[in-house]
């Protein structure tokens, strides 16, 4: 409803502005032009091996978790009330450090959001400078995303200028490349990039390490509350074994 609305009112605006002067209108389809991008498939099919791997690791630990749930739920009965606080501690910890990966990877600021600026943004950054050049070049008033939510009701094909965009994008892709050549070696966008993703990972190093210093402290607390209570266990034994032993001699 909402993207009929804005066609109507888009449509009462050109046919407005019609009356005074003739409009140039073209479109675009996005989809079709950044398939047929190589360096946007590639980037592409990066981020979305890194996804995936992102999401079985996360999937590995959710699994793990879950187990840790069923063991301690089938072995509740025969627990102390101190060793089931202690496995609820460790479960608790292990979906806390779960909430944090997940951040790190999917997070507002996480490394998809990083690695998608670094590797895809570029290129679409590409094919809006072009749309730009064309526009102007050829001088339409209006240039419309036939792959947006935008409803095209009727498309004429003359108006396209999707192929005519990609030739100015690997036309300026080898311009580019042959100023790099030329200029080689600078990279300091990409130095600046390598820079993003080093602190990126120094903090989730850290924060990780923090996390297994947590896990530690918390297992060595409760190998020792298992000692005291082993402990506890045996020098009970030890009296009623004493006690009995002195009633025998009575």
């Amino acid at each position: 409803m909402k993207n009929i609305f804005f066609v109507i009112v888009l449509l009462l605006t050109i046919t407005t502005v019609s009356a005074q002067k003739p409009q140039r209108i073209a479109y675009i389809d996005m989809a079709y032009i950044l398939e047929n991008v190589p360096a946007y498939l590639q980037a592409q099919n990066t981020l979305d091996a890194k996804v995936q791997k992102w999401k079985q690791n996360l999937d590995k630990q959710a699994r793990h978790i879950e187990v840790l749930k069923t063991d301690l739920a089938n072995e509740k009965a025969i627990l102390t009330k101190d060793l089931i606080e202690e496995k609820e501690e460790e479960i608790s910890l292990k979906q806390e450090e779960l909430r944090r990966l997940e951040s790190l990877y999917f997070g507002p600021r996480g490394d998809m959001f990083l690695i998608r600026k670094q590797l895809v943004q570029p290129i679409q950054d590409q094919v809006y400078l072009a749309i730009q050049k064309i526009a102007a070049r050829k001088k339409f008033d209006f240039v419309f995303d036939k792959s947006s939510d935008l409803v095209m009701l009727y498309s004429n094909k003359k108006y396209d200028i999707s192929e005519l965009v990609l030739k100015t994008i690997n036309r300026n892709s080898k311009i580019k490349e042959k100023s790099d050549k030329k200029n080689a070696p600078k990279k300091e966008l990409t130095d600046n990039q390598k820079k993003v993703l080093a602190k990126k990972t120094t903090a989730r190093k850290q924060q990780q390490r923090k996390i297994e210093e947590r896990r530690k402290a918390k297992l060595k607390l409760r190998e020792e509350k298992r000692r005291i209570l082993r402990e506890k266990k045996e020098a009970l034994k030890k009296k009623r074994e004493q006690q009995k032993k002195n009633k025998n001699n009575n």
